[in-house]
């Protein structure tokens, strides 16, 4: 097989992987994808999706930004600055994950008022969002989940008629 050109992504893994102790089988399991695939990104003769570099991201605890950019999903000179600026962010170890989804939500909303599309919306890849979307669709169900059980319990099942 020959050689995708996705850049030094597959180096970069390897790397990212040594730093962080794992064996390939170990990240695959924690990514969720197989062994054998993620050994053929590492040696360059795969190129994976948006939603796998974000499963190993998650996975390595590193920014999937930086693997869009090195697969060349996303522009490096065009979103250097973003990238840069999102990785600070999430390596930050004074905030947490809850803290640093917030400051990149305002930092997002940020660039689109000053008219800059994001690199993940560039791309139309970043499963992060879709994932924080359908987190706020479920609070969102569950809420109205409780709301039932409250009205089903009697406290605000019906419109209260005056007696007369």
């Amino acid at each position: 097989m020959a050689s995708l050109n996705v850049g030094n992504l597959g180096e970069y893994l390897r790397e990212q992987r040594r730093n962080a102790q794992l064996s390939l089988r170990q990240l695959a399991d924690a990514a969720g994808v197989s062994n054998p695939y993620l050994s053929q990104i590492e040696r360059g003769l795969r190129k994976p999706s948006a939603e796998v570099l974000q499963q190993v991201a998650k996975a390595l605890r590193i920014s999937a930004e930086t693997l869009y950019v090195r697969a060349g999903i996303l522009d490096a000179e065009r979103d250097r600055d973003e990238v840069e600026t999102r990785a600070v962010i999430l390596a930050d170890p004074t905030l947490n994950e809850r803290q640093k989804q917030v400051l990149l939500q305002v930092y997002e909303s940020f660039r689109k008022e000053n008219g800059f599309e994001t690199g993940a919306e560039a791309a139309d890849a970043d499963p992060q969002h879709i994932a924080d979307d359908d987190a706020q669709d479920d609070a969102r169900r569950s809420d109205t989940a409780v709301r039932g059980t409250r009205k089903a319990g009697g406290s605000d099942a019906a419109p209260r008629q005056s007696a007369g």
